[in-house]
């Protein structure tokens, strides 16, 4: 079983088409089945970040990327995602900038039922889950802190 205090490492992949739309996917598995975020997934033993974002953007998306800068890291209350099963976990997702080498964009039907490019205002509409909604217009802006900024203080 996955309890609430287990974090769970993750990435998550930036591509923008020549318009500035960033890519997102409808996710098809659960948690999370019918809901739009930017592409990725966990980062499996053994493997680095850069390469599980690559992997995870040519299994979700079918493009194939080049990671180039970290853009975030991200994690909180935002992040507690709860299975059916009602194992708990908390991502901490590690958000990259990508240049796409190559590929279509296209779902695979397993992880993802769409894939297309949004403008924010359009993505912003989109029902997502709450850690993509909170950092959504920062991923646009390509400014801004590239963490959940803290709400802890030490005492008095």
């Amino acid at each position: 079983m996955t309890h609430s205090d287990d974090a769970i490492a993750c990435v998550g992949g930036l591509a923008y088409d020549e318009a500035g739309r960033l890519l997102l996917v409808q996710r098809a598995n659960e948690p999370g089945r019918g809901l739009w975020s930017v592409p990725g997934g966990r980062v499996e033993p053994g493997e680095d970040d850069a390469a599980a974002l690559v992997r995870e953007m040519w299994e979700e998306t079918g493009l194939h990327v080049r990671p180039v800068a970290v853009r975030g890291v991200f994690s909180g209350p935002d992040f507690l995602v709860r299975y059916a099963n009602g194992d708990e976990c908390i991502y901490v997702m590690s958000v990259f900038a990508c240049d796409v080498l190559g590929g279509q964009p296209r779902p695979d039907g397993v992880e993802t039922l769409d894939v297309r490019y949004w403008t924010q205002a359009e993505a912003m509409k989109l029902p997502t889950p709450p850690w993509a909604h909170a950092i959504l217009p920062s991923l646009f802006a390509r400014t801004g802190p590239g963490f959940t900024p803290p709400t802890w203080t030490p005492p008095g």
